[in-house]
């Protein structure tokens, strides 16, 4: 297989002075690829010097989109993503071509708890696990890695839905299974980061964080977000409706609210469930 890798960055010099070299002994004849996502030190530098493409950003467009530029430029069958701040070890990637050569569309390297960087962002990663993996029916290990390979025509099918930040991992891997693409899981350490700390913001990032979730569930099948609420506001509803009668003998306009809502949000899930199972019908048909 010819392969290549992608490794986004910005500001990350000093992880790429420790990553590019590691690359390269690990995977001496695959196509690296840089991509300089507005950087204001000297990653480009640094890359080219190591021997890397690179493709260089007039200004930050986010990790999504770095990604999106990586995945038109690769020229190889299979593409391997990886951070450029030195967490992934390129030694792990033979073990992941393992599984893509296995049969495998999407393999995915899955950290363990060790390898999140602080405690809040370990427990949203693990309410993102339990929630996808309640919504595809798999055993998801890690939804939110950066370090994954895949089947380089099968992952350009979605790169129009993919964003232009942070949760491109979450939106590629939930799109794989939706069409019904084999995805893998190998376990793997990460190191600590080289260069500045991660710039993770409590409130922003808690946002993040439920808009994510909120996104899981509206890509890969909405009538299970939809349904359940649906039926929370109809019991409310009836409920609210049955203390009423039996107190005051009436049907109150704050029942005929609950119950109305009810029939919206579910029809309102229903077309969202027929939208996504259109838009990935028609990706499959133009992948033929």
């Amino acid at each position: 297989m010819r392969i290549s890798v992608v490794l986004p960055a910005k500001n990350e010099s000093e992880g790429l002075r420790r990553t590019l070299p590691a690359l390269k002994q690990a995977l001496p004849e695959a196509e690296i690829i840089v991509v300089d996502d507005g950087s204001i030190d000297e990653t480009a530098i640094v890359a080219r010097d190591a021997g890397a493409r690179v493709l260089s950003s007039p200004y930050s467009m986010g990790n999504g989109a770095a990604i999106k530029r990586g995945a038109r430029a690769a020229g190889g069958e299979v593409i391997v993503f990886m951070d450029a701040d030195g967490q992934h070890d390129p030694a792990h990637i033979p073990l992941l071509l393992e599984r893509i050569q296995a049969g495998y569309d999407m393999v995915v390297g899955a950290r363990d708890g060790n390898g999140q960087a602080n405690l809040h962002r370990g427990l949203a990663n693990r309410l993102y696990n339990t929630l996808a993996s309640w919504m595809t029916g798999h055993d998801i290990r890690d939804l939110t890695s950066g370090f994954r390979a895949v089947r380089a025509e099968r992952f350009r099918e979605f790169l129009h839905l993919l964003p232009n930040g942070f949760s491109y991992p979450t939106t590629s891997t939930m799109a794989f299974f939706r069409s019904a693409y084999p995805v893998a899981y190998v376990p793997i350490d990460v190191a600590r980061r080289v260069g500045t700390s991660s710039h993770i913001r409590p409130i922003r990032d808690g946002i993040r964080f439920l808009l994510i979730i909120f996104k899981i569930a509206t890509l890969y099948s909405p009538l299970k977000l939809f349904a359940p609420a649906s039926m929370g506001f109809f019991l409310l509803g009836a409920s609210y409706y049955g203390w009423t009668y039996a107190t005051m003998g009436r049907f109150t306009n704050m029942s005929a609210l609950l119950l109305s809502a009810s029939v919206i949000v579910f029809l309102i899930g229903l077309i969202a469930e027929q939208i996504t199972a259109l838009t990935y019908r028609s990706e499959l048909h133009g992948s033929r």
